[in-house]
């Protein structure tokens, strides 16, 4: 059941039928057991350390070489190593305990979609879990983080199945990352998620560097091909959320000049995109403009308050703007007909859009967080004419209303970053309450870490939230 909340101002004045001492929930980030774990605090300092070393001796222009029994990396078709019956063996008796089993089915039934959000052919849940049979360390990353999203889930005090199997991905991984087997990048990847799922929200570039590292090193990008190249999105669309948590004063740690092979220009990233004719793609192509967007916001940030002479002033910086806005309508344009909603009512006070394809919700959320970043910094004055979308509160309404319209899980998570800068426009209490309501119900519903935003913007509207 997701609770009923009531506003009260900050001075002492309280609503119809609350006692004035009753508590207020607290909403401020607080590490649980897990993240206080002195074992946890060890093994997430040598993963980090192992992925750096890792990093730093790959050569950036070597293709990395898969190990044995991964060739299917190369060919964008995951496969299982014939005739080794020992690893297969040794995967079986992991999974022996019932509860493991169970995070097992958790893993694809519940966090699978998270990761596979812009993802039809389904890497994470179905591409992965058939290559864990043949990689212990693959296997138990992925049993990891589905239970730590159980143990969030169900509020579990002193259960530490999640902290057994994380020490056990990393001591296996270690191997694979020093011989650059590439399957150690979706391990990677995926114990990231699981340390991000409770972290502070000034930890998540710590956790996500390793990784940009790996990514870079490798040479793995936004169009690898095959299975890298949706784990490289998945990461992408976590990298976005690391630069609107920064709220204007860092970009992507992966640039987005990077996102494409060596040498593609903007221009032809975005033919690139449009050219695939693919749902999908065309989802991380608004990861894509999103990236670029955080990029220029982070460089005009940097202008007006360090004097950095990177071009975000005068005529340079009103063409930079103008060619990403008008980039961020053609995105809409060019939607493929499955990224339309099926339902649009205008309700008060957020209308309600309902989409049919999953990769449609976050996407046309990531457009509209576009505008908003865009419109924040637009230069003055402005004789283009930006119609309805020149509104910041019509697109912050939108954010809000795709949210309440459509469940997704994983479109839920990733809407946290867009529904903070939404609030933050919005004056009215009965907005106010319905956006608190969201976001702790995304957290009951997921697990993950969501209501430490809900001080933040508390402090933009100037009173606190109380439950009943």
């Amino acid at each position: 059941m997701i609770p009923i909340f009531q506003t009260t101002a900050l001075s002492d004045t309280t609503p119809s039928g609350t006692s004035a001492g009753a508590p207020s929930p607290n909403f401020a980030w607080k590490p649980d057991e897990f993240v206080l774990n002195q074992g946890y605090q060890t093994y997430r300092e040598e993963l980090r350390g192992l992925i750096f070393n890792a990093a730093q001796s790959a050569a950036p222009t070597r293709e990395g070489s898969p190990a044995p029994g991964h060739e299917a990396f190369a060919q964008a078709q995951p496969g299982l190593s014939s005739g080794d019956h020992q690893t297969r063996r040794t995967t079986a008796k992991i999974l022996a305990s019932p509860d493991r089993i169970r995070y097992l089915r958790n893993y694809v039934s519940q966090v699978a979609p998270w990761l596979d959000m812009f993802d039809s052919d389904h890497a994470f849940g179905l591409q992965l879990p058939a290559l864990a049979r043949t990689s212990p360390a693959l296997l138990y990353a992925i049993l990891g983080i589905s239970a730590r999203q159980v143990e969030r889930k169900e509020g579990r005090k002193n259960s530490f199945d999640s902290l057994e199997l994380y020490q056990e991905a990393i001591r296996l991984l270690a191997p694979l990352l020093l011989g650059r087997d590439l399957i150690s990048i979706p391990i990677c990847v995926i114990l990231c998620c699981l340390e991000m799922m409770s972290a502070s929200a000034q930890d998540w570039r710590r956790h996500l560097e390793g990784c940009a590292a790996l990514f870079t090193n490798f040479g793995i990008h936004g169009f690898s091909g095959g299975l890298l190249q949706a784990v490289f999105w998945c990461y992408a669309r976590m990298d976005v959320c690391g630069a609107l948590i920064s709220d204007g004063t860092q970009s992507t740690l992966i640039p987005p000049n990077l996102w494409a092979s060596p040498g593609t220009d903007t221009r032809q990233v975005r033919q690139l995109f449009l050219d695939s004719q693919s749902p999908d793609m065309h989802a991380n192509y608004a990861v894509w403009l999103c990236s670029r967007v955080c990029e220029l916001v982070s460089e005009r940030t940097r202008f007006r308050e360090l004097g950095e002479q990177n071009g975000c002033t005068g005529q340079p910086f009103v063409d930079r703007w103008v060619s990403l806005w008008e980039e961020l309508q053609g995105w809409l344009g060019t939607r493929p007909v499955e990224f339309y909603p099926i339902k649009e009512v205008d309700t008060k006070p957020f209308p309600q859009v309902l989409f049919p394809h999953w990769a449609a919700i976050s996407s046309t959320q990531l457009q509209h967080t576009s505008c908003l970043l865009l419109l924040d910094i637009m230069p003055k004055p402005m004789k283009l004419d930006l119609g309805i979308a020149g509104s910041p509160v019509w697109h912050a309404k939108r954010i809000c209303g795709i949210s309440l319209a459509n469940a997704h899980q994983g479109c839920l998570n990733n809407a946290i970053q867009p529904i903070w800068l939404a609030g933050r426009l919005l004056s009215h209490k009965s907005e106010h309450d319905i956006i608190v309501k969201l976001i702790w119900s995304i957290e009951t519903l997921t697990g993950w870490g969501t209501c430490w935003r809900i001080p933040d913007l508390e402090s933009v509207w100037g009173y606190k939230v109380r439950r009943i």
